[in-house]
């Protein structure tokens, strides 16, 4: 019995190593997969980004050619570095640096050594690259704008970090990837999908063709062409009108929710952000914190909206029953409220009913509106989380969720707000206490993008659509419910006719009636927004933004436009002139206001950007 016990242990023990051996020779690949990886090199084929064409079909981004040196470290033999050094235009110190780098990535992964090399450098290398064993040249494209305009909207294309190589296994060190703008959010659809090729080769090292035939290569697929809604000819004459001033100007279309312009200011020349000046050119815009190039101020920027604000008052009181058209109110140069206080105002006819009240922009007016709001509740707190919530249905306050990463949510302040800033309950807070938010001037803040869409949103007598760039993927329209689904505003239609009026008076008998564009009714509103800094630890005022919305024609609107110009005084000064001809340049794709357009361009701020460097007095101009 011990003895057939001993047969069985030794029958049973040889099974099992028959076993192992089995599965490690014939079902586990994991070893030759490891020996595989030693005899074939995996070389990828880059494939044609998508082009990127403008709502007409005006090409702004094709493709060029470009090669950068890749090194295996593991693979790479003795040569001769003072040559290798010499074509590159590199230092030995250098290169050294650059391959201990590619040892701590991965010996056995290529990295790049040298990105971006010009045509003549290739031509040149690639005749010598059999004395460098180890290093190769890769073929990619980079990007060829065929404009000087909307850095801002198209984005750029850079090298991945290892923080995108970890979080994606689609990209390898050296691989490039879209930052901001379009670039950046539709990385998926221009990119397209690389090819791979499988390399069998010798126990010498040397390639021998392709392993198994070829059968596991893949063809690259060219990334998808796409179409964005924006103008690229009122692009570029929005950018030259805000040439030597600062701010933001956003113009859509209000039927469609379509980005027409998104113009940021100073921008700078995306071309400046290919080749290998990238590096040195972004970190030179990167320091610039003076003038900002990479900052999107009409995606980032929030500033008080100034008056443009009062139209949306003015919506709310009247879906708030609290006031009627015809209710008049007196201005003696201002509200006075409180202990003595007077919220001031330029002097005009009184008293004034909504639409004059509009048109002239009447502070005093607006401070009587915006208290009846509030105090139509029994606590002030009732009062602005209403009227909050209306503000909330006009997209304000919260991210509009347009389709480009970058973006601000504003701030619409509620009742926890204001019980946090006046301690409540300890000290109680009412109406006046806010009274600033009437015109615009109080703790509300909103982008140029909240603005332009709120004005689409009053063209649009009460709905708009989510603003958006992208018009449609190689000819096929979006069909994105996030673009194609109304949103609607908690305030009726009808009250937005006398709004309308009120706007269309401005250029008619109120504050915009020397921008008047002959041919095209306009409705608009002008805006002056107070401008405060901190120069040495002291609040500082410097001189008042100038804001203007307007949307065009008004009985079928076809663009509505928000205009911010950083320290330009008054909004018809800068802001206004500026909306009137871009209007103008859509609409009828001419000028005949050339002494409102010479004016412009001949004007800098430069001078009022400088002086919270050079501690000059500031001119405040109200």
């Amino acid at each position: 019995m011990r003895r057939l016990l001993l047969y069985i242990i030794i029958i049973t023990t040889g099974f099992i190593f028959i076993g192992r051996l089995f599965y490690l020779q014939i079902v586990d690949d994991s070893f030759a997969g490891l020996s595989e990886d030693n005899a074939i090199k995996v070389v990828y084929d880059y494939p044609q980004r998508g082009y990127i064409f403008d709502r007409n079909g005006e090409l702004l981004v094709s493709n060029q050619p470009s090669y950068d040196v890749m090194a295996i470290p593991r693979n790479i033999k003795p040569f001769d570095t003072a040559e290798f050094c010499s074509i590159l235009k590199l230092t030995p110190e250098q290169l050294s640096k650059k391959l201990d780098k590619a040892k701590i990535y991965s010996p056995r992964l290529p990295s790049i050594i040298v990105p971006q090399l010009t045509k003549s450098e290739y031509a040149y290398l690639q005749e010598k690259m059999r004395k460098y064993p180890g290093f190769y040249i890769q073929k990619r494209s980079l990007r060829d704008y065929q404009t000087q305009n909307g850095s801002n909207v198209l984005g750029y294309i850079a090298e991945v970090n290892n923080k995108i190589i970890d979080e994606n296994p689609y990209y390898i060190s050296g691989d490039l990837i879209g930052k901001q703008g379009v670039e950046g959010q539709y990385e998926e659809l221009l990119r397209g999908i690389k090819g791979v090729k499988y390399i069998q080769k010798d126990r010498f090292n040397r390639d021998i063709g392709p392993f198994k035939e070829g059968i596991f290569d893949t063809l690259p697929k060219k990334g998808k062409d796409v179409t964005l809604s924006i103008d690229a000819m009122l692009q570029a004459y929005g950018e030259k009108l805000m040439e030597n001033k600062r701010g933001g100007i956003v113009a859509i279309e209000p039927a469609t929710g379509e980005i027409l312009s998104l113009v940021t200011a100073p921008s700078y020349d995306p071309a400046l952000l290919v080749g290998r000046k990238r590096s040195a050119n972004f970190t030179k815009f990167y320091n610039d914190t003076y003038s900002k190039p990479l900052y999107d101020r009409g995606l980032l920027a929030e500033y008080p909206p100034g008056s443009p604000f009062k139209t949306i008052n003015a919506l709310i009181a009247l879906q708030e029953d609290v006031v009627d058209i015809h209710d008049k109110f007196s201005c003696n140069r201002g509200y006075v409220y409180g202990r003595g206080r007077k919220l001031g105002c330029h002097a005009h006819a009184s008293p004034l009913d909504m639409i004059p009240g509009i048109a002239q922009s009447c502070n005093a007016y607006f401070a009587n509106v915006y208290r009846r709001i509030i105090e139509k509740y029994p606590t002030p707190q009732e009062g602005i989380d209403t009227w909050a919530k209306h503000l909330n249905s006009f997209g304000l306050g919260e991210f509009l969720g347009y389709d480009l990463p970058a973006g601000r949510s504003g701030k619409i302040p509620t009742s926890e707000y204001y019980n946090k800033i006046y301690e409540y309950p300890t000290y109680k807070w009412f109406a006046t206490a806010t009274i600033s938010n009437a015109i615009g001037q109080g703790e509300v803040l909103m982008t140029p993008i909240q603005l332009a869409n709120m004005t689409a949103t009053i063209a649009n007598r009460g709905w708009f659509y989510t603003p958006h760039i992208l018009k449609n993927i190689e000819g096929e329209s979006i069909s994105d419910p996030d673009y194609t689904k109304k949103n609607f505003t908690t305030i009726d239609s009808e009250h937005f006719i006398p709004v309308i009026e009120g706007m269309h008076q401005v250029y008619k008998v109120g504050t915009a009636s020397a921008l008047q564009i002959p041919g095209i009714e306009i409705a608009g509103k002008t805006g002056t927004a107070e401008n405060f800094t901190k120069i040495n630890g002291k609040r500082t005022q410097l001189t008042d933004h100038s804001i203007f919305i307007a949307f065009a024609p008004v009985d079928n609107p076809k663009i509505a436009i928000a205009v911010f110009v950083e320290n330009g005084y008054w909004g018809g000064r800068y802001a206004g002139r500026i909306a009137s001809l871009m209007i103008e340049k859509y609409l009828k794709n001419s000028i005949s206001r050339k002494d409102m357009e010479t004016w412009v361009l001949t004007h800098s701020l430069e001078d009022e950007y400088l002086k919270p460097l050079s501690g000059e007095p500031f001119s405040i101009n109200k």
